[in-house]
């Protein structure tokens, strides 16, 4: 437990053995899920955690709560790593409400068969009194699920703000990050952006709008530190990733079956750096790829403004680790991209050509045809100076 001020306090807990994030998504530095205490004559609790975690985070409530019973338990959203402990909380404490939108009410039913009278439904800007402090509620659907709302302590300024503001690590012994913590943190918010909340750019702009009359000065994410010196980069950051702004340098994103593709992606980033053009590398199918895979080539889509994919053809298509990068491209709706393709053939060249439609489906601006190349890559054969010229 640590306290964020007289009423509010972090109970939440650092998870440093899950490998993967929803299933999918690579944790080198592991996750935290955040949860807290608003204490005032009456006491909320905002969001649980993670299943596996009952006794830890029933330590780090008790402490907070000194003896008293909770009120309410708002929450915020029902996806499980965030929601898991809802039903260990009733049990726990009999006298408890929750606190939620309309849409969240079915969930609460399927997930934890939770009667509808012990919820308290609220909508777009009602608020609940603690006694001297009010929360207050507001809708941010699809961010990013549909049921998804933030809560807003208002004589303190604090944006309790679900996923939103959310960054992939644990939290070290400080859990309101100092100055410097958003360096610290940059990449990794990035990065889960990318994976989790970048399809719904859109709904994030409609967010950040609805929020913006409000005097933020503490952020309570559901994943990573609490922003308190930090905000304005925090929200900037969001603000540029949800309308799929970028700065000018090149993902290379490669995936390799005998490493004729590898050896031309290679060949490509050394063209670049002589050159001067930024540029991240992100190997999909090689050993590399358990570090951060696609994740990582996410994040760097959402900062460069070029996107150059290869991939040799494989059974007259894309080798599928660089289609289901595609895929992912066209399921986050990105938009405003320079693209170019390359890849080797054996017999019959197709991956280059199937890229390209799939990078057209996107209306991405096409860099030309793209490099097709057959059976082995040398350095004679594949022009790779002259496609850096292209991309600089």
């Amino acid at each position: 437990m640590v306290r964020l001020s007289e009423r509010i306090c972090y109970v939440g807990v650092n998870d440093t053995d899950k490998v993967l994030f929803e299933g999918l998504w690579p944790l080198p530095v592991g996750v935290s899920y955040n949860s807290y205490i608003v204490a005032d004559e009456k006491i909320a609790l905002i969001d649980t955690v993670e299943c596996g975690f009952e006794e830890e985070f029933l330590t780090n409530v008790r402490e907070a709560v000194d003896g008293r019973s909770i009120d309410y338990l708002v929450v915020n959203h029902m996806e499980p790593d965030h929601s898991s402990l809802i039903s260990y909380m009733l049990q726990e404490y009999p006298g408890l409400q929750i606190i939620a939108n309309a849409k969240t009410v079915p969930m609460l039913k399927g997930y934890h068969n939770v009667p509808e009278e012990r919820v308290l439904v609220i909508g777009e800007g009602d608020s609940v009194s603690l006694g001297n402090c009010t929360l207050r509620f507001y809708m941010t659907p699809m961010v990013h699920w549909p049921e998804t709302m933030v809560t807003f302590l208002e004589e303190e300024g604090t944006l309790f703000s679900g996923d939103a503001f959310g960054t992939f690590g644990t939290i070290d012994d400080e859990v309101v990050g100092p100055d410097g913590t958003f360096d610290q943190y940059r990449e990794e918010m990035m990065r889960y952006y990318a994976c989790i909340v970048g399809k719904y750019g859109t709904p994030v702009q409609t967010a950040l709008k609805k929020l913006s009359g409000l005097e933020i000065k503490r952020i309570c994410s559901t994943h990573g530190p609490v922003w308190e010196k930090e905000i304005d980069p925090v929200i900037a950051l969001y603000d540029k990733m949800s309308r799929y702004e970028v700065e000018k340098g090149v993902c290379i994103v490669y995936a390799s079956m005998y490493g004729n593709t590898a050896a031309a992606a290679d060949a490509l980033a050394m063209e670049l750096e002589e050159l001067g053009v930024p540029y991240a590398i992100h190997d999909l199918a090689g050993n590399n790829a358990g570090e951060l895979g696609i994740s990582g080539a996410l994040r760097d889509v959402f900062k460069y403004d070029t996107i150059v994919v290869g991939a040799p053809t494989y059974n007259n298509g894309i080798f599928p680790p660089a289609e289901t990068f595609m895929k992912a491209l066209q399921a986050r709706l990105i938009k405003g991209r320079r693209f170019y393709a390359f890849g080797s053939y054996t017999w019959a060249g197709a991956s280059v050509r199937l890229l390209n439609e799939m990078a057209a489906s996107l209306n991405f601006e096409l860099l030309g045809d793209g490099l097709s190349f057959p059976q082995a890559y040398t350095r004679e054969k594949v022009d790779m100076k002259a496609v850096a010229q292209l991309l600089k």
